[in-house]
């Protein structure tokens, strides 16, 4: 049985005072029947890992250079991560692809260098408006998962999370057929390639104006096992009710 997850992306935003949000959702989610991941800007990782504590919330990174040390100025090492407190490690974001240039290649070797550290790495996939239209989204996302995830993952180590580029941020949400549609695409490709023991116990997440409203009907799509949310992860009261809703399903 697949453990659900609920993850927050915090993306750029955050001061000290968000994490008085943070404190907030480990308070009420001292135990949980799902797991809940906080990806805070680095800034906040050491700071949010003691907040969250024992509780079932853990903290993760928003990305990670694929060399363990060096002169990369500006950039953070897997070690330093789990030295911060970071369990798990977001990999191959749309925004990181786009903003930075990062093809397949590069998450897939960051991904070996996290999974290698002991953290999991949670390896996002997603078709832009144009390869929708055009027909093209499950080749898109074949290519992306062939190409960005590594050999050897087991369920403990991978987290596949299919974001359409353009349902980020900008309210729009794809039919829940074409969710199920790609996300019984992944399983089975995910199963394809490890086995059917290993293709099925990896977590699909779905991500993209994911919000209290959606929730319970995004959930109820089979092979979603959670979701990877934005701007709804920001406040408590905004991600509870999709906790709320995960827990349910």
């Amino acid at each position: 049985m697949r453990r659900k997850l609920a993850a927050g992306n915090w993306k750029m935003n955050g001061t000290s005072a968000a994490l008085a949000e943070l404190k907030a959702l480990a308070q009420a989610n001292a135990t949980a029947t799902v797991d809940i991941l906080i990806c805070p800007p680095a800034t906040l990782l050491h700071r949010a890992a003691e907040v969250a504590g024992d509780s079932a919330v853990s903290v993760g990174g928003q990305d990670c250079h694929a060399a363990t040390s060096g002169a990369h100025t500006g950039d953070l090492s897997v070690d330093m991560l789990k030295d911060a407190g970071a369990k798990s490690v977001i990999l191959g974001h749309s925004e990181r692809r786009t903003d930075h240039g990062e093809g397949d290649a590069m998450v897939r070797t960051k991904a070996e260098v996290a999974i290698a550290a002991g953290l999991t790495a949670v390896v996002c996939l997603g078709e832009s408006l144009e390869q929708r239209e055009a027909g093209e989204t499950l080749d898109v996302i074949g290519a992306q998962l062939q190409g960005s995830v590594p050999d050897g993952c087991t369920g403990e180590t991978l987290v596949v999370a299919y974001e359409p580029i353009w349902a980020i941020g900008t309210g729009k949400v794809p039919t829940l057929g074409q969710i199920g549609e790609v996300h019984t695409f992944l399983r089975g490709r995910l199963v394809e390639r490890f086995g059917e023991e290993t293709g099925s116990a990896v977590r699909l997440l779905y991500g993209g104006s994911v919000k209290a409203a959606n929730a319970n009907d995004i959930f109820a799509v089979e092979d979603v096992d959670g979701a990877l949310v934005g701007g709804a992860s920001l406040k408590a009261a905004d991600f509870a009710p999709i906790i709320a809703a995960l827990s349910d399903s």
